[in-house]
């Protein structure tokens, strides 16, 4: 190998007068040397991931000019290009030997194998003259040593960490993605160089100088490691002796020195980014872009103010500059203020203006909300193919959820770990608490609530299934309450036979619906001017009229209809069944049930927040709620009739599924004070999080089941899973609270816990509580056990180490009942309590009252009377705190059946066997 001929420096580095020569190689001294078309490729690493996506383009861009590529092990293969194939070897000695020949090597090895794959590239190729690394976060050490050898082998080195070089006249790109897939759209040959610390807002600059009628000559995508080898002096100096090049502009990022001395003999735009990295102790972004002392963004500004002699900041309110350019703080200024510093030189724009920088939306929603003129935006055709794309898009219905491993994860809930707030879809608990149990099971299901006439509708639509006499639904559960089981066991027996058969003509009609709808372009179901009668023509030709009106019929689809109307409930949807012929007797009840679930879901719908899969499996979930409540009530206490001494016409007409679910429990409709304490009970129980047993119970039966073929989703299954997974320590743990009160109130004489002026003095009897728990603490541990009964809904582990502590949650509901001026002793005696605790020395700090705690005392409030009048005994209210929570449970449950079923994959909610162990 013949051996390399060092160049004296003087004879490389060329400079305009007044410039000093750099005091180390530089081989470029026009950036029409940069790329150029007698450039010759080597890739290195040419089959990696984003090689065989980005060097294709650049090979068919620059005429062919990739001669070869390497990787170990790989000698033999090919890049197949639309310029033909592209030879692989094992590295670039053996391309040397086969006879290829270049003088550029583009480098996308990995980080750590930078260093050793330039320095062997440079070493065996005495004709290799650049060296572009596109690889990010190569080590400063590497760096320098890269550069040592380079420098002593007369080669120029560019990035790392960069998108390389785009030449617009001679066609030519080296390196990276430049310009993307298309990058004739944005070099355009022009009078303007690039340069960027940006690899993408190269191509951006490029294109929004377009918009100005501005070209470019050279994009250079300098990088932005903690290193930079070709950085702004090189470029500067290039730039200058660049015949072509009339103006340039640097897109900077804080950090480094490079710009600080620059000298221009030509106009120059200088965008500068990143103030808001100020305050960063560690990258964001690219490595290099974290200011030191002196090296941030305001100071970048100043440097080039002082250079241009301007003072402020160009924008297009105060256009800022000077014949030697301006500073932009935004790169959407930059095409303005390039045409305002080469007026000021007297150069005109090098063409028309093509395009504008105008908001060009292909799609445009406002999500139902009014917004000002000017924001409602004109939409405008995509290019192609994505118009293509996009007119496709316009016939799906619903929304199309990808797919992962749900195991753990949950797109309906999460808890907040600070606060301890569960939310689901966004609601917080919280605010769940302030609504209905019927405007809860919709929103679970439609992620949003629903408005007075849709919480109507679900009424009717729950009411109507929940009595359940003579139905293999509750003569199962009430052999399971005989046979002596806990209420979820009981639960779980009637919501076996809500199969797939049982609602499978409800998520038929469903279906129907979708089907003639879908496309209608009705969007408000409420708006009953909509022209359905062409799809009653089409409901006709397609047997969806069969569908939906025809098959087995009773008076409940009839009652629906009624309760509907009295309820004041207008729906396109049940004007149209009716319009079909179903407003007669043989209407079916599963059709309304779908007529009525399609209305509070269509907006969402439309808007693809919901998919077609929720949307079918709505009715399922609306009967299993029906059943959770129908099948409390044994079946002496409902016949055909009524329900709970309830007639079935009074459900339907005028209750709430709230108070149906109150009279499940306590055997009456509640008072106004009851209903919004059950409420908020409810509300607060919704979920905790995907991570609680009740939650990965129905997820792990969806998993089973394998929601990626949706339709073999047993719904009633996954609440099965659900019920499984609650039970005396999950679930029914609620009545340890409730018995620690019952025990402190028994002999207490106490008539009406809502009453302040009760007589009794709480803190007395706090304190007397606290002294006994304080000597049999003491004498449990003395005997040497720590095994001694803990004081139920006191202390939190997250709410702790303050002079006095508090659970937001608790103090949440607090205030809801103080600002409706309910009073509660049962929560009075609880703030009572953790003061006592501290006063008689077993606690610290003042313990805060938990939000368990508020669940048991709203229970107990409502079950005191008949409790103290005997009406009731203690193992009925134990199971009234479970069922409650299951109640509040099933709202999530829902929730978290009907996310996984549209998110999740078949089985994975499984545990890996390394992740398993045995015990012995």
């Amino acid at each position: 190998m013949p051996a390399i001929q060092t160049v004296p420096q003087e004879q490389h580095s060329l400079h305009p007068a007044g410039e000093k020569e750099f005091p180390y190689y530089v081989g470029i001294h026009s950036l029409a040397q940069l790329a150029t078309k007698e450039d010759r490729v080597c890739v290195l690493n040419i089959l990696g991931g984003e090689s065989t996506t980005v060097t294709p383009i650049s090979h068919e861009y620059s005429g062919g000019n990739i001669v070869c590529g390497v990787m170990p092990g790989r000698s033999g293969s090919v890049l197949k290009t639309k310029r033909g194939e592209i030879p692989v070897y094992n590295n670039v000695l053996e391309a040397l030997n086969d006879g290829k020949r270049f003088n550029v090597a583009v480098v996308y090895v990995p980080p750590d194998g930078v260093k050793d794959a330039v320095i062997e590239a440079v070493r065996v190729n005495p004709e290799l003259k650049k060296v572009i690394i596109l690889t990010e976060k190569v080590k400063v050490k590497h760096a320098r040593m890269i550069r040592q050898y380079c420098q002593w082998r007369g080669v120029d080195v560019f990035g790392a960490n960069c998108l390389g070089i785009g030449d617009a006249h001679n066609h030519v790109r080296l390196g990276g993605a430049l310009g993307g897939s298309a990058p004739e759209e944005s070099m355009v040959p022009g009078s303007v160089a690039i340069y960027s610390n940006s690899g993408n807002f190269t191509t951006t600059i490029a294109t929004y100088l377009l918009t100005a009628g501005w070209g470019t000559t050279v994009s250079l995508s300098s990088g932005k490691d903690v290193y930079i080898h070709f950085a702004a002096p090189e470029f500067t100096h290039a730039m200058h002796n660049d015949d072509r090049t009339k103006a340039a502009v640097y897109y900077i990022e804080p950090g480094g020195y490079y710009e600080r001395d620059l000298v221009f003999h030509k106009p120059v735009v200088a965008c500068i980014v990143g103030r808001w990295k100020a305050k960063l102790t560690r990258a964001c972004g690219h490595a290099g872009a974290i200011a030191g002392s002196g090296d941030d963004a305001v100071a970048k500004e100043k440097w080039f103010m002082d250079k241009f002699g301007v003072k402020a900041i160009f924008t297009p309110d105060t256009p800022a500059c000077s014949a030697k350019g301006a500073v932009v703080t935004n790169i959407a200024h930059i095409p303005l203020a390039m045409t305002a510093v080469m007026m000021m030189n007297g150069i005109r724009p090098d063409f028309e203006p093509r395009g504008n920088l105008a908001p060009k939306c292909w799609f445009f929603a406002n999500q139902e909300i009014t917004l000002p003129k000017e924001l409602q935006l004109p939409v405008v055709e995509a290019l192609a193919p994505y118009n293509e794309q996009i007119a496709a898009l316009g016939s799906q219905v619903g929304a199309i959820i990808p797919r992962q491993a749900m195991k753990d994860c949950s797109g309906a809930s999460r808890m907040d770990p600070k606060t301890q707030v569960s939310q689901l879809h966004g609601i917080s608990v919280l605010d769940a608490s302030t609504h209905s149990l019927e405007e809860n099971l919709v929103m679970s299901l439609i992620r949003e609530y629903p408005n007075e006439m849709g919480r109507a509708m679900a009424n009717v639509a729950l009411n109507a299934f929940v009595n359940h006499s003579g139905t293999p639904a509750l003569l199962a559960a009430d052999a399971a309450r005989e046979a002596g089981s806990s209420p979820n066991v009981v639960l779980s027996t009637g919501v076996a036979m809500v199969g797939p058969n049982e609602v499978k003509p409800a998520r038929d009609a469903m279906q129907a619906f979708i089907d003639l709808f879908g496309l209608s372009g009705m969007s408000d179901p409420t708006d009953l001017t909509f022209d359905y009668q062409p799809l009653l023509a089409k409901a006709a030709e397609t047997g969806a009229r069969e569908v939906l009106i025809a098959g087995k019929s009773g008076k409940r689809g009839k009652s629906m209809l009624n309760a509907l109307e009295a309820r004041g409930c207008k729906s396109v949807f049940i004007e149209f069944l009716k319009s079909l012929g179903g407003d007669g007797e043989g209407v079916r009840d599963s059709t309304v049930l779908a007529a009525i679930c399609c209305h509070l879901a269509w907006r969402p719908l439309v808007r693809r927040r919901l998919s077609i899969t929720t949307l079918v499996a709505m009715p399922w979930h609306f009967r299993i709620f029906s059943t959770l409540v129908g099948c409390v009530v044994p079946s002496d206490r409902q016949d055909k009739k009524g329900f709970y001494g309830v007639d079935n016409g009074d459900l339907l007409d005028s209750w709430s599924f709230t108070d149906t679910a109150f009279l499940s429990l306590f055997g009456r409709r509640p008072t106004e004070e009851e209903r919004f304490g059950f409420s908020v009970l409810v509300g607060l129980l919704v979920t905790n999080g995907p991570g609680t047993i009740s939650a990965q119970g129905p997820k792990g039966a969806v998993s089973a089941d394998g929601p990626m073929a949706p339709e073999r989703v047993q719904i009633n299954k996954a609440y099965l899973g659900f019920l499984s997974h609650t039970g005396f320590a999950h679930g029914g743990n609620g009545y340890e609270a409730i018995a620690f009160l019952m025990e402190r109130f028994q002999n207490s004489g106490l008539a009406d816990p809502g009453d302040k002026n009760h007589g009794l003095d709480l803190m007395a009897m706090a304190m007397t509580f606290a002294n006994e728990y304080k000597a049999y603490k003491v004498k449990a541990k003395s005997a040497g056990s720590m095994d001694y009964a803990k004081i139920p809904c006191v202390n939190h582990p997250v709410f702790k180490g303050k002079p006095e502590n508090f659970d937001p949650r608790e103090v949440f509901v607090d205030n809801l009942f103080k600002q409706r001026g309910s009073y509660n002793i049962f929560q009075d005696f609880y703030h009572q309590l953790v003061h006592a605790l501290f006063k008689s020395g077993i606690s610290r700090e003042i313990y805060c009252v938990n939000v368990d705690a508020v669940i048991a005392v709203i229970l107990l409030k409502m079950l005191w009377k008949p409790y103290a009048q005997g009406e009731i005994t203690a193992s009925a209210m134990e199971s009234a705190a479970f069922i409650t929570f299951l109640f509040g449970r099933m709202i999530g449950t829902a929730a978290e059946v009907d996310d996984h079923t549209n998110r999740g994959r078949d089985m994975d909610t499984r545990t890996a066997a390394s992740a398993c162990s045995f015990v012995a």
